[in-house]
């Protein structure tokens, strides 16, 4: 699953990410009905702050802000899962596309959620060091979240021990995919 169709199904609601029920079915391919099915009989994996119930006005604001055919012909009001949501609803849903489609969301969400610190820590931190460290670190998450057109060849990691510093160095290595 390339982690840019995931990316771009995840929007905001109520200032959290999340991902609407027909995006999630279409992720997982199967109807959207399985998955309302799927949480109407597994009321207790999914408590609150798993699923957003949008409201009439919220999805009518969707609706405007996205030219979806989905949403502007859905007679019901979607469902909103979050990271949680999705999660839980992986472990109802047992296919190998299932599988694949949700460690390509586990994977995204926490690209995501890294990204935002490392954005955040950016401006924290004085040492120039730290500070460039993070940029480039940034810059790879961006590159993973926005381009799957590259696999991963190999990795390295060396510790570097000087008496008063303890330095680790971690790198990826890539190449186009063929």
């Amino acid at each position: 699953m390339e982690l840019q169709t995931i990316e771009d199904r995840i929007i905001l609601v109520q200032d959290k990410p999340v991902i609407l029920d027909s995006d999630v079915a279409e992720l997982y391919g199967v109807e959207t009905k399985r998955i309302n099915e799927a949480v109407k009989n597994n009321p207790d994996k999914f408590p609150d702050g798993y699923i957003m119930y949008l409201s009439y006005e919220e999805f009518e604001t969707l609706r405007s802000k996205f030219s979806s055919t989905k949403l502007n012909m859905s007679r019901t009001i979607p469902k909103a899962f979050s990271e949680k949501g999705l999660y839980m609803i992986a472990t109802i849903l047992k296919s190998p596309k299932a599988t694949e489609t949700t460690i390509g969301i586990i994977e995204t969400f926490a690209k995501v959620r890294e990204l935002s610190r490392n954005i955040t820590g950016i401006s924290e931190i004085t040492d120039q060091e730290q500070r460039k460290s993070l940029m480039q670190r940034s810059g790879e998450l961006i590159s993973d979240v926005l381009s799957s057109d590259f696999q991963t060849v190999g990795t390295e990691t060396t510790i570097e021990l000087n008496f008063s510093v303890l330095k680790v160095k971690h790198t990826v290595k890539k190449k186009p995919k063929e």
